[in-house]
């Protein structure tokens, strides 16, 4: 009787984990323009693909603090929330670096 909502329960992290690629795919579209599709720059940004996830996490906290200097990123940083740039972190960090 309890083996069907153990089964559910135990498929919730896989749902929650799977909804949350489309988010940070869409969150990191942005990235794109300057960083290249899926963060695999081609030329002039840094690769954000395979970047640390909390180095990731940390510049884009001292991009919107005004700590690290940018041209852009400091206003575009300040458009994220903290569940945003966490999932943008773990989107790019699970990508492969080329």
């Amino acid at each position: 009787m309890a083996a069907p909502f153990i089964l559910a329960a135990l498929c919730l992290p896989v749902a929650v984990q799977a909804s949350s690629l489309p988010k940070a795919q869409y969150f990191s579209a942005t990235c794109a323009n300057c960083h290249g599709t899926d963060g695999y720059s081609v030329g002039g940004s840094v690769s954000l693909a395979g970047y640390d996830r909390a180095k990731f996490i940390e510049t884009m906290k001292a991009f919107q603090t005004g700590q690290r200097p940018a041209t852009l990123m400091h206003q575009i940083s300040k458009g994220y929330t903290d569940e945003q740039i966490a999932l943008m972190a773990d989107y790019f960090s699970s990508r492969k670096p080329r």
